[in-house]
C-alpha cells in the first residue's frame, strides 16, 4: 500500500510540474504595465509626449497606454481615465492632471495600493504628501522667463518712451487660470518683465501695473502704475474659438491701448492668435510692428516664425517628458530612487530653427 501511495504521489507531482513551469514562464515574461494619462492628446506638443512615452516603453521593456481626453477643459473625462487606469492595477502611473483637486480620490487610492505616481509636463501641484515620487517637466516658470527677455530686447526702446500719457500695454495670453504649467508661464513672464522694466530702464516698478485674471497678480506684483501695463488675458475656455475671440479683442485694441507686444503661453493661445491673424499674415500687415513671441511649436507656429510674423518662440522638449516620465515610473516600480527632472527649454527663431540643436525640439 505504502508503495502504492508512492507511486501515485510521484505521478501527481509529475503531472504538475508542466503548470508550475508554464505559470512561472508567463509570470517572468510578462511586462510591468504603466498606465501614462496625459491632458490630451489634440496638440502636436501631445503627440510629441506620445512617442516619448512609446519610445521610453520600448527600451526599458514595458507596456504602456497612453490616453488624454479630447480637450484641456475635459476634468472629469480625465478623471474616468485614472479611473480606468486604476482599475487594470498597473506597476506604475505617469500623470499630467487637469486639475489637482479633482484627482484628489485617485491619489489615495494609488497610494492605498502602492502605485508609485510620476507627474509629467505640469505634474500634480499640490498634490497629497507622498502621492508623487516625481515630476519630468520643463521649468516653466524659467522658461516663460526666457520668452519675456527676448521680447523686452525688441520692445525696450518703445517702453524708455513709455509716459502717463502715452502708456504702453504688453498682453500675456494663458489658455487658464487652473493648470500648473499654465499659470508657472504666466507668472514667469510677468515677473521677469517687470524685473526687467525696473532693473534695465529708466522706469521702475512704481510705474507697472500688472493687471487682468486676478490668478495671475501676486501680492507683490505692482498694480499702480500708468507707464507700463501687463495685461494677463485669459480665454473662456480651451476651445480654439474661445482662444481666437481673446486674441482679436486684444488686436482690437493694438492702437487704441498702444499694445506692443504679445506673449502667447502655450500652443492652443497661438493657434487662438494665428486664426485671429489669417495664420499670421495680418500681423505682417494690418499689425505691423507689434511683436509677438509664441510657445511650444507646431507646423503653423513654425511657419510663422520662419516667415518673420512672430519674433520666435520658447520650445521644450515634449518627447524628453514623455520619455522621462515613463523612464522614472519605471525606475519607481522597480524600487530604484527618483526625482525630479528638468527636461529643458530653449527660444528659436528664423535665424536658428534649423540649427541641430533647436530643430530636432520644434515638431509640426
Amino acid at each position: 500500500m505504502k508503495k502504492v501511495l508512492t507511486v501515485l504521489l510521484i505521478f501527481v507531482m509529475a503531472m504538475s510540474l508542466p503548470l508550475f513551469a508554464q505559470g512561472s514562464k508567463d509570470s517572468a515574461s510578462k511586462k510591468p504595465y504603466i498606465a501614462v494619462v496625459s491632458k490630451g492628446e489634440q496638440h502636436d506638443f501631445w503627440q510629441q509626449v506620445k512617442k516619448g512615452s512609446a519610445a521610453a516603453a520600448t527600451d526599458f521593456g514595458v507596456d504602456i497606454t497612453f490616453e488624454g481626453p479630447p480637450s484641456e477643459s475635459d476634468v472629469q473625462r480625465q478623471v474616468e481615465m485614472l479611473n480606468s487606469a486604476l482599475a487594470k492595477n498597473p506597476n506604475a502611473i505617469a500623470l499630467a492632471a487637469l486639475n489637482t483637486g479633482s484627482v484628489l480620490d485617485q491619489l489615495n487610492e494609488a497610494m492605498s495600493k502602492k502605485i508609485p505616481v510620476i507627474g509629467f509636463d505640469s505634474g500634480v501641484p499640490e498634490a497629497p504628501a507622498g502621492s508623487i515620487w516625481a515630476n519630468a517637466s520643463t521649468n516653466n516658470y524659467n522658461a516663460a522667463g526666457l520668452g519675456a527677455e527676448k521680447l523686452f530686447e525688441v520692445i525696450k526702446p518703445l517702453i524708455e518712451k513709455a509716459t502717463v500719457a502715452a502708456p504702453v500695454r504688453i498682453v500675456v495670453l494663458n489658455q487658464d487660470a487652473s493648470g500648473e504649467s499654465l499659470l508657472s508661464r504666466g507668472r514667469g513672464f510677468r515677473d521677469a518683465m517687470v524685473n526687467l522694466i525696473d532693473g534695465q530702464t529708466s522706469l521702475t516698478k512704481a510705474d507697472i501695473a500688472v493687471v487682468g485674471n486676478p490668478a495671475y497678480i501676486a501680492t507683490d506684483s505692482p498694480t499702480g502704475g500708468r507707464k507700463v501695463f501687463i495685461e494677463m488675458m485669459v480665454p473662456a475656455s480651451a476651445a480654439l474659438t474661445d482662444a481666437a475671440n481673446t486674441a482679436q479683442a486684444a488686436l482690437n485694441r493694438i492702437k487704441s491701448d498702444n499694445i506692443v507686444g504679445i506673449f502667447c503661453s502655450n500652443e492652443a493661445t497661438v493657434k487662438g492668435l494665428l486664426t485671429a491673424t489669417n495664420d499670421g499674415i495680418a500681423l505682417a500687415n494690418t499689425y505691423k510692428g507689434l511683436v509677438v513671441v509664441g510657445f511650444d511649436a507646431g507646423a503653423a507656429q513654425k511657419n510663422a516664425v520662419r516667415e518673420g510674423y512672430f519674433l520666435g518662440s520658447i520650445t521644450q522638449d515634449p518627447y524628453s517628458i514623455g520619455y522621462k516620465a515613463v523612464e522614472l515610473a519605471y525606475k519607481a516600480f522597480k524600487g530604484e530612487p527618483v526625482a525630479d527632472v528638468d527636461t529643458g527649454a530653449k527660444f528659436y527663431n528664423a535665424a536658428n530653427m534649423d540649427n541641430d540643436d533647436i530643430k530636432g525640439l520644434i515638431y509640426d
